[in-house]
């Protein structure tokens, strides 16, 4: 499917941010349309910000634990909280 803009700014700023993020020019494109849609669509969500929290909350909880030492062993404190 094509898709012709035929808009000075347009193609300059699409252009421009191929060049900064090193993707083509097509890549480009689709990644901002895409953020943008996620961020447009995240606005739409009416529901309480409580409720929004306990979502991530759940889908967190539901990750695999690649990791079963405790904070402490991951981050090297002994038993009196001093770095070992």
């Amino acid at each position: 499917m094509a898709l012709s803009i035929k808009h000075d700014e347009a193609d300059r700023m699409a252009r421009e941010l191929a060049k900064l993020t090193g993707e083509s020019l097509t890549q480009a494109i689709v990644v901002a349309l895409r953020e943008r849609l996620q961020r447009q669509r995240a606005k739409k969500d009416n529901r309480p910000l409580h409720e929004q929290i306990m979502e991530i909350g759940r889908r967190f909880s539901a990750r695999p634990v690649l990791d079963d030492r405790t904070d402490d062993e991951i981050l090297g404190y002994d038993e009196h909280g001093l770095p070992s």
